[in-house]
């Protein structure tokens, strides 16, 4: 059994003790997240899409918070003396799926 989640402007296959790493969310470690837009649930031939889904969500558990691989920023103009470095670093989220239901 997996689910289509969306969360954080991405989607993501879900099932059942997955950990996947999704945009920050609110909380504390140990806390209990629930995704309530759902898309798509898949249980063995059955498979459910739109409103057929109606109020089902996904439930897992915030297991880490954390900042992703740092990306450098270069902007540079030929010839006019122009050079900008940056650096970013994304902060994520790691979720711990606990129950599709």
């Amino acid at each position: 059994m997996y689910a289509i989640i969306k969360t954080g402007g991405k989607q993501y296959k879900v099932a059942v003790g997955d950990t996947i790493f999704v945009e920050k969310l609110e909380g504390e470690v140990g806390d209990t997240v629930d995704f309530t837009e759902v898309l798509a649930i898949v249980d063995g031939e059955e498979t459910k899409f739109g409103s057929a889904v109606g109020e089902a969500k996904v439930s897992g558990e915030i297991v880490k918070h954390g900042l992703g691989k740092k990306i450098r920023i270069f902007k540079y103009k030929a010839k006019k003396g122009y050079r900008r470095r940056q650096g970013h670093r994304q902060p994520y989220t790691r979720v711990s799926i606990t129950a599709i239901g």
